[in-house]
């Protein structure tokens, strides 16, 4: 039977498959925002490790940034402080950090493509 793209995709990355461990994949581009990255920065922190490969991540804020107004304090505390936290957790970890106001800053799924970092068959 044929295997679909992901499944392609996936295999095609896969560095390491051992029984009963999840696989070990090679990821190509690390595409943060401040939503999800707390977590994985918290993990670093906790495990004494840097962040590999810098050169090829990059972090946009995104998904609680203000589409008017983007000069003043930003109202929401949760969104206030996730922001805040990206911007900590990159600046800790030597991560490029694209901000809020930043010509290249953007919706995280866009960035990567309209900076060229994402290419097909990349």
């Amino acid at each position: 039977m044929g295997r679909t793209l992901a499944e392609k995709v996936w295999d095609d990355h896969v560095v390491r498959r051992a029984e009963g461990e999840p696989d070990l994949l090679f990821i190509d581009l690390h595409l943060l925002h401040e939503v999800t990255s707390p977590q994985a920065f918290d993990g670093l922190r906790k495990s004494g490790r840097p962040v590999r490969r810098l050169d090829l991540t990059i972090a946009t804020e995104d998904h609680n940034t203000p589409t008017i107004d983007i000069d003043k304090p930003i109202a929401d505390p949760v969104s206030r402080i996730q922001l805040e936290t990206l911007r900590k957790n990159c600046a800790d970890f030597g991560v490029r950090l694209h901000p809020l106001g930043d010509v290249e800053q953007g919706v995280v799924h866009v960035v990567g493509p309209q900076l060229g970092l994402t290419q097909p068959g990349t």
